[in-house]
């Protein structure tokens, strides 16, 4: 009896366990992509032009031809996606899952075809409410409404685009959703005085963001607002009469951001629209940044020591309009965007030698547009899209006004015409 009861002892852990490992389990999806693509002209773009962004500005050669005036032609399979979805059991009330996804993207572009982690991230979610913590978009790119572009770039720059580590909490009050995110940045990240990094927000606080949506079956629409607060610098240093002169940056760069979007989806068609005004968006892989706006100068040891700087945020104005038909053959779609330079909400510093010390994305491009037709075909699992694609920027030229906040009057429109075949097989 007593081997009977050690046994015994030694079986029911055993049984638990087992049924406890029932619950966990793990489903593999994604899809082989392969772009093929042609540019009209040199662009500013990532991964060799596989994310588009615009048109590179003139380069007049000494005869007055444009050097950028050259088209190009790519194949790349760099988004071909791996994605696993992970479930268990329930914790604490709740629903357990997460999820693991990459890409053949590369972080850098030396490093394409490399694997790159996309999104990592558990869930808890509870009847009423809903814990994220992980990577996962940012909260302004809203994936119940966003842009079904074939393109990678996914209607940037005038679409927010950007994936964060990232804590989010979801609270439910029927078919309305209060969602409150705090973030940081890993490859989407902002830019300063030592170029783009992440340590210009890791040296702060956390990015803030607030969003208020409806769902229903067939309509969605939601509003928020985003808040970001930068330190360019950890010191301040200057030439004194005979000494550099060190001192401790107390400043900081900072800016709000607030959006809209609106998704329509009767049988037919699906209809999305999409606004944002927003102050710093270069992390948002958008036109935009920041400036600095002004210099204190303090007394140390008798010498005139900048203690530190100002700096007034670059506003963005974007929205764009997206429209597809809902057959599941055939697809047939447009996008149109429009994002303009709003300037700085004070005037730039102008140091003794006249220049201004500003940190955006396209601080010379007054506006930006774009119009994406598109065709997707299905068949089972495998997909052919071709898609148009023609983006313009107006830049600055010498003969342009640009006033103390960084308006440009003016500008030459500079365009790139696209064309792009993508395949895809999903499994």
């Amino acid at each position: 009896m007593k081997k009977f009861f050690i046994a015994l002892a030694i079986v029911l852990p055993l049984i638990s366990i087992s049924q406890e490992e029932k619950k966990f389990g793990i489903k593999f999806h994604g899809f082989v992509k392969t772009d093929i693509f042609f540019d009209s002209r040199q662009t500013i773009d990532a991964r060799e032009g596989h994310f588009l962004l615009y048109p590179k500005n003139e380069d007049l050669d000494a005869l007055g031809a444009d050097i950028n005036a050259t088209s190009k032609f790519n194949i790349l399979s760099i988004q071909t996606r791996l994605k696993g979805v992970i479930t268990g059991p329930d914790i604490w009330g709740a629903k357990t899952s997460g999820l693991i996804e990459g890409a053949f993207f590369g972080n850098i572009g030396s490093d394409i075809n490399g694997f790159r982690l996309r999104h990592a991230f558990v869930k808890l979610a509870w009847p009423k409410s809903e814990l994220l913590v992980g990577q996962f978009w940012h909260p302004m790119f809203v994936t119940g409404c966003f842009p079904g572009t074939v393109s990678f770039n996914t209607g940037t720059p005038f679409q927010p685009f950007a994936r964060n580590p990232q804590v989010r909490f979801t609270k439910k009050f029927g078919k309305v959703n209060l969602i409150a995110t705090a973030l940081e940045q890993v490859d989407f990240v902002s830019t300063g005085p030592s170029g783009p990094s992440r340590t210009y927000l890791i040296n702060s606080m956390p990015e803030l963001n607030l969003r208020l949506e409806y769902k229903a079956e067939k309509f969605y629409a939601g509003l928020g607002g985003n808040y970001k607060r930068l330190k360019p610098r950890l010191s301040m240093a200057t030439m004194g009469d005979s000494d550099r002169i060190t001192l401790k940056a107390n400043d900081y760069a900072s800016g709000m951001s607030f959006y809209g979007f609106v998704k329509i989806a009767p049988k037919p068609v699906t209809v999305k629209l999409y606004g944002v005004y927003g102050q710093m968006m270069y992390s948002m892989t958008m036109l935009g940044g920041y400036a600095v706006s002004g210099l204190d100068s303090t007394l140390v040891s008798g010498v005139s020591a900048y203690s530190s700087l100002d700096y007034t945020p670059i506003k963005t104005m974007s929205f764009w309009l997206d429209f597809n038909t809902n057959g599941k053959k055939l697809k047939v779609g447009l996008f149109a965007g429009y994002s303009k330079n709003l300037g700085t909400s004070d005037k730039k510093y102008l140091f003794p030698d006249g220049s201004n010390q500003t940190y955006a994305r396209g601080a010379n491009i007054a506006y930006a547009y774009r119009i994406a037709p598109r065709l997707i075909y299905n068949i089972g699992k495998f997909r052919i899209a071709p898609e148009l694609e023609y983006t313009v920027a107006a830049y600055a030229t010498k003969d342009s006004k640009i006033d103390e906040y960084g308006i440009i009057s003016d500008p030459k429109e500079i365009g790139n015409f696209r064309v792009l075949l993508g395949v895809y097989f999903f499994f």
